[in-house]
């Protein structure tokens, strides 16, 4: 009898047991992780280290300085085609292409990282107003904001000759820099991804040389 009831506690114990394992399986959960989109200004993905974390300020920054380097780059082309151009003027020029073509590049593979809507290389030249006027509103207004030249004073660079040329170039390329510096600042300050951040520093850092000397080239002329 004894026998007995020692065999059925011991039993009892062992379901008791096997039950409160059970319990602690259970309780076992994955809280999923969360995301927000690039439209809220925050961090596209909370993975860490992901390729396409960006906020809104990432893209912005992105879709204005591609065809503000653009223009740049057009510009620049103008002069180096021209006769009885410096040879000063015509190294920058150079210079400024070196240095914006890859940044346009690289500001293009981070949009498609990040999955937002790019600025394929195709699709800017003769269309660049267009596309600045879908990405960031009015054509004009973004004209005065950041630098960036119009039709009329293009055509004026493209018609100018000689010293002549070279001066409105380093005139209109150093506003053309001043608002590439401001859009950098900005991308600075309200940035979230490191590498457009630590690009837009560079920007300010070059352009901002660059501009010192061309003030020296026209005083120069």
């Amino acid at each position: 009898m004894t026998s007995r009831i020692f065999l059925a506690a011991a039993a009892v114990a062992v379901l008791t047991l096997s039950a409160c394992a059970d319990d602690g399986d259970d309780t076992t959960a994955t809280t999923p992780a969360t995301t927000t989109t690039a439209e809220d200004g925050a961090p596209a993905t909370t993975e860490e280290g992901d390729a396409s974390e960006h906020s809104a300020a990432d893209v912005r920054f992105a879709r204005m300085m591609i065809p503000h380097h653009e223009q740049a780059i057009e510009m620049s082309d103008i002069i180096l085609a021209k006769e009885g151009v410096p040879d000063d003027v015509r190294e920058l020029a150079e210079e400024i292409k070196a240095a914006q073509g890859p940044e346009i590049e690289q500001l293009d593979e981070w949009l498609g990282e990040w999955g937002e809507p790019g600025m394929g290389r195709g699709d800017h030249g003769d269309h660049m107003g267009d596309h600045m006027g879908d990405h960031m509103g009015d054509a004009g207004e973004m004209r005065m904001m950041d630098g960036m030249l119009s039709p009329e004073e293009m055509q004026e660079l493209a018609d100018a000759e000689g010293t002549d040329a070279a001066r409105l170039f380093l005139e209109q390329m150093i506003v053309h820099h001043e608002g590439a510096i401001d859009m950098a600042e900005d991308q600075v300050s309200g940035g979230t991804h490191p590498e457009a951040v630590e690009l837009a520093q560079t920007i300010i850092d070059t352009q901002q040389r660059e501009i010192d000397q061309m003030r020296e080239m026209l005083a120069g002329l």
